[in-house]
Protein backbone atom coordinates (compact mmCIF):
# COMPACT_ATOMS: atom_id res chain seq x y z
CA UNK A 1 0.00 0.00 0.00
CA UNK A 2 1.31 3.16 -0.90
CA UNK A 3 2.41 8.25 -4.21
CA UNK A 4 2.22 7.97 -8.11
CA UNK A 5 3.83 3.99 -8.10
CA UNK A 6 4.09 2.10 -4.61
CA UNK A 7 5.11 3.38 -1.07
CA UNK A 8 6.28 2.23 2.16
CA UNK A 9 7.91 5.17 3.71
CA UNK A 10 10.13 6.33 6.31
CA UNK A 11 7.41 9.40 6.04
CA UNK A 12 3.89 8.82 5.12
CA UNK A 13 3.03 8.99 1.38
CA UNK A 14 0.31 10.26 -0.55
CA UNK A 15 -0.94 8.56 -3.50
CA UNK A 16 0.44 5.47 -2.03
CA UNK A 17 0.04 1.79 -4.44
CA UNK A 18 1.14 -1.64 -4.21
CA UNK A 19 1.66 -3.15 -0.77
CA UNK A 20 3.88 -0.84 0.92
CA UNK A 21 2.48 1.51 3.90
CA UNK A 22 4.59 4.62 4.61
CA UNK A 23 5.35 5.72 7.99
CA UNK A 24 6.43 8.59 9.78
CA UNK A 25 10.21 8.37 11.28
CA UNK A 26 11.33 12.08 12.24
CA UNK A 27 9.82 14.81 13.65
CA UNK A 28 10.24 18.71 13.14
CA UNK A 29 11.98 21.01 15.75
CA UNK A 30 9.48 22.26 18.71
CA UNK A 31 8.72 25.22 17.23
CA UNK A 32 6.90 23.37 14.39
CA UNK A 33 4.02 22.24 16.69
CA UNK A 34 3.19 25.59 18.16
CA UNK A 35 1.32 27.41 15.26
CA UNK A 36 -1.70 25.65 14.59
CA UNK A 37 -3.58 28.20 11.62
CA UNK A 38 -5.53 26.70 9.05
CA UNK A 39 -3.76 27.39 5.63
CA UNK A 40 -6.20 28.53 2.15
CA UNK A 41 -4.91 25.52 -0.05
CA UNK A 42 -6.21 24.51 -3.45
CA UNK A 43 -5.72 21.68 -5.92
CA UNK A 44 -4.70 22.46 -9.71
CA UNK A 45 -2.38 20.43 -11.59
CA UNK A 46 0.83 20.03 -10.86
CA UNK A 47 4.57 19.56 -13.52
CA UNK A 48 5.52 16.98 -10.71
CA UNK A 49 2.55 14.34 -10.80
CA UNK A 50 -1.45 14.76 -12.14
CA UNK A 51 -2.57 17.31 -9.42
CA UNK A 52 -0.93 19.05 -6.07
CA UNK A 53 -1.69 21.24 -3.58
CA UNK A 54 -0.74 24.72 -3.46
CA UNK A 55 -0.95 27.69 -0.89
CA UNK A 56 -2.80 30.82 -2.20
CA UNK A 57 -1.40 33.07 0.90
CA UNK A 58 2.60 32.58 2.21
CA UNK A 59 3.40 30.53 4.46
CA UNK A 60 5.91 30.95 7.25
CA UNK A 61 8.21 28.09 8.66
CA UNK A 62 6.99 25.94 11.23
CA UNK A 63 3.71 26.68 10.37
CA UNK A 64 1.09 23.75 10.29
CA UNK A 65 -0.02 23.71 7.22
CA UNK A 66 -3.13 20.53 6.38
CA UNK A 67 -3.86 17.65 8.45
CA UNK A 68 -3.50 13.84 6.75
CA UNK A 69 -6.64 12.67 7.54
CA UNK A 70 -8.65 10.01 6.83
CA UNK A 71 -10.55 6.52 8.03
CA UNK A 72 -8.15 4.30 10.40
CA UNK A 73 -7.76 1.24 9.54
CA UNK A 74 -5.31 -2.00 10.26
CA UNK A 75 -2.44 -3.18 8.01
CA UNK A 76 -4.43 -6.34 7.53
CA UNK A 77 -7.94 -4.07 6.26
CA UNK A 78 -5.68 -1.92 3.96
CA UNK A 79 -4.52 -4.92 2.45
CA UNK A 80 -7.68 -7.02 2.30
CA UNK A 81 -9.03 -3.26 1.01
CA UNK A 82 -6.63 -2.47 -1.98
CA UNK A 83 -5.96 -5.96 -2.82
CA UNK A 84 -4.73 -5.05 -7.09
CA UNK A 85 -5.43 -1.81 -6.51
CA UNK A 86 -2.05 0.39 -7.79
CA UNK A 87 -2.78 3.66 -5.99
CA UNK A 88 -4.10 4.55 -2.84
CA UNK A 89 -3.61 6.92 -0.36
CA UNK A 90 -2.57 5.01 3.12
CA UNK A 91 0.14 6.66 5.55
CA UNK A 92 0.75 4.05 8.60
CA UNK A 93 0.88 5.14 12.10
CA UNK A 94 4.35 5.08 14.57
CA UNK A 95 2.34 2.55 16.15
CA UNK A 96 2.57 -0.03 13.41
CA UNK A 97 -1.03 -1.33 14.04
CA UNK A 98 -3.10 1.33 12.18
CA UNK A 99 -3.36 2.81 8.93
CA UNK A 100 -4.85 6.31 7.81
CA UNK A 101 -7.07 5.31 4.48
CA UNK A 102 -6.16 9.34 3.62
CA UNK A 103 -9.01 11.46 1.92
CA UNK A 104 -9.05 15.82 1.67
CA UNK A 105 -5.94 17.80 0.91
CA UNK A 106 -3.33 16.44 2.79
CA UNK A 107 -3.10 12.87 0.70
CA UNK A 108 -3.00 14.99 -2.54
CA UNK A 109 0.99 16.34 -1.78
CA UNK A 110 2.82 15.51 -3.99
CA UNK A 111 6.78 14.28 -3.39
CA UNK A 112 9.81 16.20 -3.88
CA UNK A 113 13.62 15.54 -2.98
CA UNK A 114 13.26 19.25 -2.07
CA UNK A 115 9.97 19.05 -0.07
CA UNK A 116 9.27 22.66 1.20
CA UNK A 117 6.94 20.40 4.22
CA UNK A 118 7.92 17.81 6.52
CA UNK A 119 5.56 15.58 8.22
CA UNK A 120 4.92 14.74 12.48
CA UNK A 121 2.49 13.15 14.65
CA UNK A 122 1.25 14.64 17.05
CA UNK A 123 -0.96 12.21 19.62
CA UNK A 124 -2.38 10.44 16.72
CA UNK A 125 -2.97 13.10 14.57
CA UNK A 126 -0.54 13.66 11.20
CA UNK A 127 0.33 16.61 9.92
CA UNK A 128 2.32 18.58 7.46
CA UNK A 129 4.28 21.65 8.38
CA UNK A 130 6.23 24.12 6.75
CA UNK A 131 10.00 23.42 6.24
CA UNK A 132 10.83 26.82 5.12
CA UNK A 133 9.04 30.27 4.32
CA UNK A 134 6.65 29.56 1.02
CA UNK A 135 5.33 31.99 -0.98
CA UNK A 136 1.71 32.15 -2.32
CA UNK A 137 1.50 30.06 -5.42
CA UNK A 138 3.94 27.48 -4.34
CA UNK A 139 3.41 24.16 -4.51
CA UNK A 140 3.06 21.96 -1.20
CA UNK A 141 5.51 19.28 -1.73
CA UNK A 142 7.17 16.49 0.88
CA UNK A 143 9.86 13.89 0.43
CA UNK A 144 7.78 10.34 0.57
CA UNK A 145 11.32 8.74 1.57
CA UNK A 146 9.75 5.46 0.47
CA UNK A 147 11.27 1.79 2.08
CA UNK A 148 10.16 -1.71 2.03
CA UNK A 149 9.01 -2.45 -1.53
CA UNK A 150 11.04 -2.96 -4.84
CA UNK A 151 8.49 -1.96 -7.42
CA UNK A 152 9.94 1.30 -9.69
CA UNK A 153 9.15 4.67 -7.35
CA UNK A 154 10.69 6.89 -10.22
CA UNK A 155 10.58 11.04 -8.51
CA UNK A 156 9.90 13.36 -11.81
CA UNK A 157 9.99 16.19 -9.02
CA UNK A 158 12.82 17.99 -11.20
CA UNK A 159 14.62 19.58 -8.29
CA UNK A 160 18.44 20.14 -8.63
CA UNK A 161 18.28 17.48 -5.33
CA UNK A 162 16.61 14.93 -6.94
CA UNK A 163 17.74 11.59 -6.36
CA UNK A 164 15.62 10.02 -9.26
CA UNK A 165 13.41 7.81 -7.07
CA UNK A 166 10.81 8.39 -4.09
CA UNK A 167 12.95 5.74 -2.17
CA UNK A 168 15.00 6.32 0.71
CA UNK A 169 18.26 6.48 0.31
CA UNK A 170 19.03 4.61 3.33
CA UNK A 171 16.33 1.80 1.62
CA UNK A 172 17.91 2.21 -1.85
CA UNK A 173 21.61 1.41 0.07
CA UNK A 174 19.99 -1.57 1.68
CA UNK A 175 18.86 -2.76 -1.53
CA UNK A 176 22.01 -2.38 -3.31
CA UNK A 177 23.20 -4.55 -0.43
CA UNK A 178 20.73 -7.04 -1.39
CA UNK A 179 21.38 -6.79 -4.76
CA UNK A 180 25.11 -7.49 -4.28
CA UNK A 181 24.37 -10.49 -1.90
CA UNK A 182 22.57 -12.48 -4.35
CA UNK A 183 24.94 -11.80 -6.92
CA UNK A 184 27.68 -13.08 -4.74
CA UNK A 185 25.62 -15.96 -4.12
CA UNK A 186 24.77 -16.53 -7.40
CA UNK A 187 29.09 -16.41 -8.12
CA UNK A 188 29.71 -18.74 -5.33
CA UNK A 189 26.71 -21.22 -6.43
CA UNK A 190 28.90 -21.18 -10.03
CA UNK A 191 31.87 -22.14 -8.90
CA UNK A 192 30.46 -24.75 -6.82
CA UNK A 193 28.56 -26.44 -9.87
CA UNK A 194 31.82 -26.13 -11.41
CA UNK A 195 34.14 -27.46 -9.39
CA UNK A 196 31.54 -30.36 -9.07
CA UNK A 197 31.46 -30.91 -12.36
CA UNK A 198 34.69 -30.90 -13.03
CA UNK A 199 35.49 -33.79 -10.42
CA UNK A 200 32.50 -35.98 -11.58
CA UNK A 201 34.78 -39.00 -13.47
CA UNK A 202 34.01 -39.03 -17.24
CA UNK A 203 31.44 -41.60 -18.74
CA UNK A 204 32.59 -44.20 -21.37
CA UNK A 205 31.82 -43.53 -24.88
CA UNK A 206 29.05 -46.05 -25.68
Amino acid sequence: MAAPSTIRSSNPAVILSGKTIPQSSYSPNPATRAKLVSVPLVVRPSPIHSVGVYTTTPIRRGRRVVEYAGERITPEEADRRYEGISRTYLYGLEDGKTVIDGHGLGAYLNHSCDPNCEVDEIKGRVWLFALRNINAGEELVWDYNLYDDEEPAPCHCGSRKCRGTMYSRDWMAKMRRREARKKQQAEMKAVKEEKKAAASPLKPAA
